[in-house]
């Protein structure tokens, strides 16, 4: 494993002699993966993802979007190429030769020992293709596509073991590959499914996570990391001259730590914008910004959540509530994260799954439900749901970038956005999140 400070490769032994610290520079390893079980890790591993999350040093980032792209890595690798109808015929073509000469040389009967071990070549070949079709380690789409070459497979394997009874008499043959074929297709029939979206688990877990962070902070220095949001309740005295003036956009984060996340990277500054959070971040000029957004009358507010029930209805309570904007004028849009942005981008969006979310999914208020699909509506009640930190800092800047720039045609052929409510509403969504 190399030094993240030298570049000097260290040898296992090398590492153990010095007592887990570098031969050359004596800087302290913070990983050791033959020591790891599940999945491993290794500093220049480590270092590569913070370097990437924050575009080398240059954007802050929340842990979670750490987590995030390290689960992304830690991700085993798609073998499409075994998991081929060419793949297969290869496999097979190779196998046979290998073990017609090896069964021919060491058995009397070697007909009967080749077909065996055909049959069981052919068998782990499938196990594998059927233990990735419902690992939810891959994606949904792609979990089908292993179940759909299972039956093409299997429908191959009965034709060929027919054609070859008919033509050479063999009847263990035919019984071996009319038993591989039909398992292949049962197997695969099994897993093709009809569900709008469906759930990926993560490799790692957030506790091991949360052991490589503490680990690799106390040896080494992320500039970059964001802490857990700060209650700065004392307010901040903003200049009557700054005060006097109002914003023509705000952003509303639906928690703390993403509003933390934009302003630490002066989105605000860099689009003339405030942002804020719907529990009142940052406590200590929450009160004077919102008195300075009331005095525009032409406000665009752009809502930006997790797709979570919750999440979802952050627009309503913004619309609603006097302490936003009930009795104003704004214009709403609604940014994302939604569940139509998520079934239409595929398997581009990592969707995780829990009980709480089914839970809330079917307690929403009829006033958030009017506005979602039936098809919506049947993921949120699986327990889907996507987090704003799944994706990158840059990819999240970028779409919010790209919200706000579509934002300016309202009402154009050209506009982005979808009217929600009727032509009296001031509400819209974007159609398109990433």
């Amino acid at each position: 494993m190399k030094c993240i400070k030298c570049q000097t490769d260290n040898k296992l032994k090398d590492r153990r002699a010095n007592g887990g610290r570098c031969l050359r520079c004596n800087h302290q390893f913070a990983f050791e993966p033959t020591a790891m079980t599940g999945v491993k890790i290794t500093d220049p591993m480590f270092a590569k993802a913070i370097a990437d999350i924050s575009v080398n040093d240059t954007l802050f980032f929340t842990p979670r979007q750490l987590f995030y792209l390290l689960d992304q890595r830690s991700r085993p690798e798609i073998y499409e190429e075994f998991y081929t109808i060419p793949g297969y015929l290869i496999i097979n073509i190779v196998s046979s030769i290998f073990v017609a000469m090896c069964t021919a040389a060491l058995f009397a009967e070697g007909s009967l020992a080749f077909i065996l071990v055909m049959f069981v070549i052919n068998s782990l070949l499938i196990s594998g293709t059927f233990t990735a079709s419902r690992s939810s380690k891959y994606p949904y789409k792609q979990r089908q596509k292993f179940a759909k070459k299972l039956q093409l497979w299997g429908g191959i394997v009965v034709v060929f073991g027919v054609g070859v009874t008919l033509l050479l008499s063999d009847f263990p043959l035919f019984l071996a590959s009319s038993a591989i074929g039909l398992l292949s297709i049962y197997l695969g029939s099994k897993k093709v499914e009809k569900k709008p979206a469906n759930s990926q688990h993560s490799t790692i877990e957030l506790n091991q996570f949360q052991g490589w962070l503490n680990t690799w902070t106390a040896i080494n220095s992320m500039t970059k990391l964001l802490p857990s949001p700060r209650a700065l309740n004392t307010n901040t005295a903003v200049s009557p001259d700054v005060s006097a003036y109002s914003f023509d956009r705000l952003v509303v984060c639906d928690r703390p730590e993403i509003a933390q996340f934009l302003i630490a990277n002066n989105f605000h500054f860099e689009n003339n914008c405030a942002v804020l959070s719907i529990t009142g971040y940052p406590q200590n000029i929450f009160d004077t910004t919102m008195e300075m957004l009331r005095r525009n009358p032409d406000l665009k507010v752009y809502a930006l959540h997790d797709c979570t029930a919750r999440g979802i209805g952050l627009v309503d309570h913004l619309r609603t509530s006097p302490n936003w904007f009930s009795d104003s004028s704004a214009i709403i849009i609604d940014i994302g994260i939604l569940p139509r942005q998520i079934l239409a981008a595929g398997d581009n969006i990592f969707v995780l799954s829990s009980e709480s979310s089914a839970r809330d999914a079917v307690q929403l208020p009829p006033a958030i439900r009017q506005d979602l699909s039936p098809k919506e509506l049947d993921w949120l009640k699986l327990g889907n749901f996507v987090e704003l930190e799944s994706f990158s800092p840059q990819k999240l800047i970028q779409i919010l970038n790209r919200g706000i720039a579509g934002s300016r045609d309202i009402g154009s052929d050209d506009s982005s956005l979808i009217l929600l409510g009727g032509t009296e509403s001031s509400i819209y969504v974007v159609d398109s999140f990433g």
